[in-house]
């Protein structure tokens, strides 16, 4: 059966080129990874609010095992929970971006809520663990807690 003029015009509007498929695609890419990029920096500054003295100077300038550790866990914890968000939108950038962005800074606090809760119940402080040059038990401890949190959230977005 050979195709109408009218089913012709329908189907040539629905085709997007090549050029409009990578554009839109990469407009998606640069702006889920601005988004991510500032989320791990919100994330930095939590945790350097969490530990006495400059975070960047402990890890640059005192090679603090237990800031980096806790540091590197917090800020893989968030990128989980930035990748979960983007799997999750289904191809939506807006609402990607904004459901990104909210699961985002909710998993930031979560995790500032667990060292607080930590530090509290099992009197293991992120504070104390900083100023110890050797890398402590605790650390570990608290590095597979972000984690895990990180990964929970995830999972809740997905």
């Amino acid at each position: 059966m050979t195709p109408t003029p009218q089913q012709l015009a329908t189907a040539g509007a629905d085709t997007v080129s090549l050029a409009e498929t990578l554009g839109r695609g990469a407009l998606a890419i640069a702006s889920y990874a601005a988004l991510g990029v500032i989320l791990l920096i919100i994330g930095f500054y939590v945790i350097d609010l969490a530990t006495p003295g400059k975070l960047s100077r402990l890890i640059k300038v005192d090679r603090n095992p237990n800031a980096a550790t806790l540091t590197a866990s917090g800020l893989a914890a968030v990128g989980l929970i930035v990748a979960a968000s983007i799997w999750s939108s289904g191809g939506a950038l807006h609402e990607g971006l904004l459901a990104t962005l909210v699961f985002g800074l909710v998993g930031i606090a979560v995790q500032t809520v667990a060292m607080i809760a930590f530090d509290k119940v099992a009197g293991i402080s992120v504070r104390e663990l900083v100023e110890e040059a050797d890398l402590q038990p605790g650390t570990r401890l608290l590095a597979v807690t972000h984690m895990v949190i990180g990964l929970i959230t995830a999972v809740a977005v997905i």
